[in-house]
C-alpha cells in the first residue's frame, strides 16, 4: 500500500515565502506530522522563513536546527532539562508546575475558544514565580466574522503591557495588518502557510487489487451488501494512516471525476470501494484521489516535482 503525496516544489515555495514577506512577526508552525510533510523537513524549510519557530509540545523538541528558537504552543506540566525553548502557560497549575525553572514563557489568555488561558493577572503571577514572561497569546478561534476576532483582540489589548509580544493565531495577513500599532504582534501559522495553495499539493493512493461483483452479494469485514453490480476496488490507504470517511459519511476517494463509494469503513491498510459498472474504473497500479486533512494522514511517500 502506498499513500503518496506529491508537492509542486516552488509554487509551494513561492506561497510560502510570499507569507512571509508579507507578515511582519510572522512565526511558522511545525507541530504533529508536519502538516503532512513530516516535522524534521518542514523545521528545516521553517527555519529559512524566520528565526523563531512554534512547535506543539515539549516532545516535539527533538531534531530541530540548532539555530532556531523554538516556542511550545501547548502547556507542559513537566518543563524540559533545558532552558532553550519558550514555554506556554494557561493557568495557575501550569506556572506552578514550572516553578524553578528559569526559561521564558508566553502567558495564554483567555479566548473565546476557552481552551487554556487565563486573566491577565496570570502575568503577575509568572512574574512573582521569577519566570521570565516574554509575551501573551490569544488563541482566536476559526469560528465567527473578521471583525469579531479582531474586536475581541483590540478588547484586550489595553490591559496587556506594550512592552510583551501579543501572539496570535487564525489571523489572515489582510487581518493582521489591521491591528492598531500600540503593540508589537507575532503571528503563528501553520494551516495558511503550508497548505494556502492547494493546487500545489496532491494526496493519491494507489490500487491494489480489483473484483467483479454481483448485486446481492456481501463483501469486506462486515460482509456488507453490494448494491449493484459493479468493481470491488482495493485502494491502499486505510485506518492506520488515517483514513476515515468525511464528516458527513461520504468517502474521501475520488477516480475520474466521480467519488468512489465504500462499501465499509476503511480498515487498517485497506479500503474497500465499489465502482458500478459503466463509470470510471481504476486498474491494478493506478492512483486515486484521496480527500484528507494532511494533519491526519500519514503519508507514505512524499515526492517534490
Amino acid at each position: 500500500m502506498t499513500i503518496r503525496l506529491t508537492v509542486d516544489r516552488d509554487r509551494w515555495w513561492n506561497h510560502a515565502t510570499s507569507v512571509a514577506a508579507s507578515v511582519d512577526g510572522l512565526v511558522p508552525v511545525v507541530k504533529g506530522n508536519g502538516y503532512g510533510f513530516g516535522r524534521a523537513n518542514l523545521a528545516i524549510a521553517a527555519s529559512r522563513l524566520s528565526p523563531v519557530i512554534a512547535v506543539g509540545t515539549v516532545h516535539e523538541l527533538d531534531g530541530l536546527p540548532d539555530d532556531v528558537t523554538a516556542v511550545v504552543l501547548t502547556p507542559t506540566l513537566r518543563p524540559p532539562p533545558t532552558t532553550d525553548p519558550v514555554l506556554t502557560v494557561g493557568s495557575s497549575r501550569h506556572i506552578a508546575a514550572l516553578a524553578g525553572w528559569s526559561g521564558r514563557v508566553i502567558v495564554k489568555l483567555e479566548s473565546p475558544m476557552h481552551r487554556y488561558g487565563g486573566s491577565i493577572d496570570l502575568v503577575a503571577e509568572a512574574q512573582r514565580t521569577r519566570l521570565r514572561t516574554v509575551g501573551v497569546a490569544i488563541h482566536l478561534p476559526l469560528a465567527g466574522s473578521d471583525q469579531e476576532r479582531l474586536g475581541y483582540v483590540a478588547e484586550q489589548l489595553p490591559s496587556i503591557d506594550p512592552t510583551l509580544d501579543v501572539w496570535l493565531s487564525h489571523l489572515s495577513p489582510g487581518e493582521y495588518e489591521l491591528l492598531p500599532d500600540t503593540h508589537r504582534y507575532k503571528l503563528r501559522s501553520g494551516t495558511y502557510l503550508w497548505h494556502g495553495d492547494r493546487e500545489a499539493i496532491r494526496l493519491e493512493a494507489d490500487v491494489l487489487d480489483t473484483r467483479p461483483a454481483e448485486a446481492g452479494s456481501t463483501a469486506g469485514y462486515r460482509l456488507s451488501s453490494i448494491g449493484r453490480d459493479g468493481t470491488i476496488v482495493m485502494i491502499g490507504a486505510g485506518s492506520a494512516a488515517g483514513i476515515a470517511p468525511l464528516a458527513d459519511g461520504r468517502s474521501p476517494f475520488h477516480f475520474g471525476g466521480k467519488r468512489l463509494d465504500l462499501i465499509e469503513p476503511p480498515h487498517m491498510h485497506t479500503s474497500m470501494a465499489l465502482v458500478p459498472f459503466g463509470d470510471p474504473c481504476p486498474i491494478v497500479s493506478e492512483w486515486v484521489d484521496l480527500q484528507r486533512p494532511l494533519t491526519m494522514t500519514a503519508a507514505d511517500e512524499i515526492r517534490w516535482i
